[in-house]
Parts: structure tokens; C-alpha cells; sequence
């Protein structure tokens, strides 16, 4: 017990001390309150290195986070600012602190903000420098913000808080991003197929944004898409379709009796290697597909498109380029919602 009252004593910023006093603290939020950019949102990373919020951040760091003129790498990538908001919400509910609950009310007025007009966000906001700017798929960035203000709106868990003051905004600022996400799903030669990873946030066109993440159809990206569609309460016409049309193309796209085996390879660079291989019942899908022929793609970090086993060893072992996504979803939870489609239609 003393060693914990310690790194609280340790974790507790000076304006919290100087504040509310009763308050009980959450060290890991405590921490969020301390690395919260000056916009309201929160970076993925902290001189470098993923941000770890279990750490101690000693009094020069905290005098650097404090500075009037800090950079704000704000942004919504790897989950950042969602998943600050979320535990903020739950630890106010678990300790009653008012700070955390403010710190979460900045976070989500952050969010607000960052919305573009047609309902998609970008990566990075207000630094919207290069691919920062566009409307990001990739890794679920805009499927998060979305989820989270959706949680909002219908009250769920510690997020119920925020409702009051930010449900009807909420609310519209989903469905807003889902008219943006219906907008957004590929068409080829007149078929809706999937999503890509990121978007020109002017044109709508699928954009390229690291050297070897060309403009291309996303695959786990768009598992992600329909799984927020299939969230919506009484789904449209539209919202059917577009799920539907996504199923199909992940079946169609499917490559059976494949599986993913990664070995030991002392000859390459990195000592191991990624092959993919025979495996009856299995199956695989291409992380990235053809925006014109549909045929799985692959790009070294020039741009330069290759075959699998011509991408360099530390490319093929350092990136999904293949994996499962789409199974789960097409075994398990899409039966499930079409039932309850199913049932909601009945007399």
C-alpha cells in the first residue's frame, strides 16, 4: 500500500494537487491528463517510441509537456485519442475525479472538430501536412472516432456521462460519417466492392499514403467498415447494400487452401521469413488488392510493385500482407446480423 501511495504521489501533476483534493487519482489517467496535446486530442507517440502510460514522467519531461509552444502531434492512428477519451470517461465513473471527466470532454471536442465537412477525418488534425490530412481507413482511424461518438450518443458505459452535453452532436456527427463511409466504398465497372485505406479528403478518390501503401482496395480496413455498419440501429437500404456487396467481394476474393507459415531463415536479414503455403480447409486474403484488376498487390518501400516473394525479406516480414479478417466476420457475425435482420422484418 505504500509503494502505491508513493507512485500516485509521483504520477499526481501539480495543478491536480493544487486542485480538488478529495478526488481519488488513476495513475494511468493521470498520465493521459499530462500528455493531452494543446488542441484536446492525444499523439501515438512520445519522443519517438509508442506513448506508455504506465511510465514516470520526470520533472523535466513534465515541464516540456507543459510548455506554452508544444508541438501538437494530435491525431486519431493506433486507436490515439479514442482510447484516451473511453478510459478517461471510465475512470471519472470509477473515481468521481473531475478532472478526468474534463480532460475527456476536451478529447471529444477535439474529435468534433476534426470531422471535415463531408463527414470523413483526417489521420492527424490540426497538423494535416502530407498524408496526414486524408480521410485515414487505415488501421480503423475513422471506424474508431465514429464507434466512439456512437457510444455517446446511445449512453454505453462510462461515455454515458458525456451524453448530456454532447449526445446530439455525437449523433449527427455519425451519421455524417456514415453517409461518408457509404460515399466512400470502391466502385468497379459499376459494382460496389470494399474501402480503401485512405482518401483524397477533397476528390474522395483513393490515395496513397506511406511509399508502399498505394491507393489500393484495404481489405482489413473494410472488414473493419462493415462492422460498423452492421452496428447501426435499424440500417437503411443503403447501409444493406454496402454490406452486402463488401460480403460478397470478400468471398469472391478469398483464397482458399492457403495459410500463412512464419520459419526460421538465418540467410535473410532478418532471420526469419513469412511463406505462404498449402493448408486444406484454411484461407487467406490479400491485405491490399487492385484498384482496376481486383489482383492482390504488393509494393516495396520505393512504390515499386512486386510479387510477394520479390518484396525485400524485411518488407515481406515486417507488414500484414496477408490474414484472415474477413473469416470471423463472414462465418460467424454476419449470419447473426442477417437473423436479426431478419427477425426486425417480420410482421
Amino acid at each position: 500500500m505504500h509503494l502505491r501511495l508513493l507512485l500516485l504521489t509521483l504520477l499526481l501533476p501539480a495543478s491536480a494537487m493544487a486542485g480538488d483534493t478529495h478526488a481519488a487519482l488513476d495513475p494511468v489517467a493521470e498520465n493521459m491528463l499530462l500528455l493531452q496535446t494543446p488542441s484536446g486530442g492525444w499523439s501515438k507517440h512520445y519522443s519517438g517510441k509508442k506513448v506508455d502510460y504506465d511510465r514516470h514522467y520526470d520533472e523535466a519531461e513534465r515541464a516540456a509537456l507543459r510548455a506554452s509552444g508544444r508541438p501538437d502531434d494530435a491525431t486519431i492512428d493506433n486507436h490515439a485519442t479514442t482510447s484516451e477519451i473511453a478510459y478517461l470517461a471510465e475512470a471519472h465513473a470509477r473515481t468521481g475525479n473531475p478532472l478526468y471527466l474534463d480532460a475527456a470532454r476536451r478529447g471529444v471536442e477535439y474529435l468534433l472538430r476534426a470531422q471535415y465537412a463531408n463527414g470523413g477525418w483526417p489521420q492527424f488534425f490540426p497538423d494535416r501536412s502530407g498524408y496526414r490530412a486524408r480521410i485515414t481507413l487505415n488501421d480503423d482511424a475513422m471506424v474508431h472516432a465514429i464507434a466512439l461518438l456512437q457510444d455517446i450518443a446511445e449512453r454505453r458505459g462510462g461515455l454515458a456521462t458525456l451524453a448530456p452535453e454532447f449526445g446530439a452532436r455525437a449523433a449527427d456527427a455519425v451519421a455524417r460519417g456514415i453517409d461518408c463511409l457509404l460515399a466512400l466504398q470502391v466502385r468497379i465497372d459499376g459494382q460496389p466492392t470494399i474501402w480503401a485505406a485512405q482518401y483524397d479528403e477533397a476528390s474522395l478518390e483513393p490515395a496513397q499514403a506511406r511509399s508502399y501503401e498505394l491507393p489500393s482496395l484495404a481489405v482489413a480496413e473494410s472488414v473493419g467498415v462493415v462492422r460498423l455498419l452492421m452496428r447501426q440501429p435499424n440500417p437503411d437500404p443503403r447501409v444493406v447494400a454496402a454490406i452486402e456487396a463488401a460480403a460478397r467481394w470478400f468471398e469472391a476474393h478469398r483464397l482458399p487452401g492457403l495459410a500463412l507459415r512464419h520459419v526460421e531463415a538465418p540467410h535473410e536479414e532478418t532471420g526469419r521469413d513469412v511463406l505462404v503455403v498449402p493448408s486444406p480447409g484454411a484461407s487467406l486474403w490479400a491485405r491490399f488488392h487492385d484498384l482496376r484488376t481486383q489482383q492482390p498487390l504488393f509494393a516495396n518501400r520505393d512504390g515499386r510493385r512486386v510479387d510477394f516473394a520479390d518484396l525485400p525479406n524485411e518488407r515481406r516480414t515486417g507488414y500484414a500482407w496477408y490474414g484472415t479478417w474477413p473469416g470471423p466476420l463472414l462465418a460467424e457475425e454476419l449470419p447473426r446480423w442477417r437473423q436479426v435482420q431478419a427477425a426486425a422484418a417480420r410482421p
